[in-house]
């Protein structure tokens, strides 16, 4: 039994370090403060002897604020009125991004109301005339072994470069083009592994199922279904690095394909989309559920990150990952690789640490749909392409250079043999 005063709550916490919520949750995911649960609720108290531990260690540093601080999951600083983050998880336009996955909204309707602010009330019909590109040259410069992001980069820029009208910027020229690029980017992931699938892909009924067509031949309505709702659930996620990535290049007036590619060249960041790839490891590594209790202590024991678990902006579980792991325990919750991650997220909660992130949510579907690995982060870009899309809309029209300045610091001198 806890003694009184062990535990702190989460306003509590982040006034006895000094901090906004949102440094508290980042020093939670981190693995640096644990966490457990208050009662039944979704509230959760922090350790007081790792904020001890944690704020004796920060003292004499500059504190983490102002202009400087808000590049760190700091205050906002940009307007939007694309996407709100709640507890609940994200508002798009107002639509609470769960509640459109759980009634199986299609994604081509989500990416209209990211784009033009009204959800549609019939399911958009997206046609696409060919990859635009020739396949068999993209396919050759890919083998099995390459990233499901490697066709995605390639696509974009042999599209840029074969599109003479790229460079008008209003809706009316972006928006279909945009609608084509899904379609293309969901077939184009046939090419690393099976070229063949992809005019099969482009002529499937929508992106979900251009997905299941080109990464597995097949047209199986629940493997079609689960895809959809991974795809509406990633779809944006406010100013994260890639969305401010692809911002920034539109600011500058780049073209829609090239500040996709600026967008898509952040998420391939191991701390970005790369995170997806991590849970993938860390299920290979712990091989089978009798393991996951080790895998976590000794994890723990080395100090180092456990990926796909505990998320800033969302302290009590991120919402997003909740339809996606119930999918894929309805779906196949006897397959080993499925079991084992249930087996983590179980041992993780055991031990007072963070709920899976969508990252997580993203693999579990994965898994339990026998799909390849590297599944998961080719899913988030193609659903969070219409996040990007959205944004470089929103910039095009606010007109202004994203351009931030540096605060100076004098280099520390070096003594001559020191």
């Amino acid at each position: 039994m806890s003694e009184p005063g062990e535990f702190l709550t989460a306003s509590e916490a982040a006034r006895f370090l000094g901090v906004k919520r949102p440094t508290l949750y980042a020093y939670v995911s981190r693995g640096l403060v644990r966490s457990r649960a208050r009662g039944e609720g979704r509230e959760r108290q922090y350790l007081r002897s790792d904020l001890a531990k944690l704020k004796a260690g920060r003292r004499g540093r500059a504190p983490a604020g102002g202009v400087s601080g808000a590049l760190h999951w700091g205050e906002p600083v940009l307007e939007s009125s694309i996407t709100r983050i709640t507890a609940d998880g994200p508002l798009y336009r107002g639509r609470l991004a769960t509640v459109l996955a759980r009634a199986n909204r299609p994604f081509e309707a989500v990416a209209e109301l990211l784009w033009c602010g009204a959800l549609p009330e019939q399911p958009p019909a997206w046609r696409c005339a060919g990859l635009g590109v020739p396949a068999g040259r993209l396919a050759s410069f890919l083998d099995e072994t390459s990233s499901p992001l490697s066709a995605l980069s390639l696509l974009l820029g042999g599209l840029g470069a074969r599109d003479s009208g790229r460079f008008d910027p209003s809706p009316q020229s972006v928006l279909p083009r945009a609608r084509t690029l899904v379609l293309r980017m969901a077939a184009s992931l046939a090419l690393p592994r099976a070229a063949e699938r992809a005019p099969a892909a482009l002529a499937a009924s929508g992106v979900a199922a251009a997905v299941a067509l080109a990464v597995r031949g097949s047209r199986d309505p629940d493997l079609v279904r689960v895809i959809d709702q991974a795809l509406v659930l990633v779809a944006d996620h406010e100013l994260n690095v890639s969305a401010f990535a692809a911002r920034v290049a539109a600011s500058a007036g780049a073209d829609l394909y090239a500040s996709l590619a600026a967008a898509l060249a952040a998420l391939s960041g191991p701390k970005h989309g790369g995170f997806v790839e991590r849970v993938e490891a860390l299920v290979a590594e712990t091989g089978s559920p009798e393991r996951a209790r080790q895998v976590i202590h000794e994890r723990a024991r080395r100090g180092e990150l456990i990926p796909g678990f505990g998320h800033p902006l969302y302290p009590q579980g991120d919402p997003r990952a909740e339809p996606l792991l119930e999918a894929a325990r309805a779906l196949s919750a006897r397959k080993p690789a499925v079991r084992t991650l249930f087996a983590l997220i179980e041992a993780m909660g055991e031990s007072g640490r963070p709920a899976p992130t969508i990252d997580t949510g993203l693999v579990a579907v994965s898994a339990a749909l026998g799909m390849p690995r590297g599944f998961g982060v080719a899913l988030f870009a193609v659903g969070r392409t219409a996040g990007w899309v959205a944004h470089v809309l929103e910039q095009y029209e606010a007109g202004f250079l994203i351009r931030p300045r540096a605060l100076y610091r004098a280099p520390t001198a070096v003594l001559p043999g020191s």
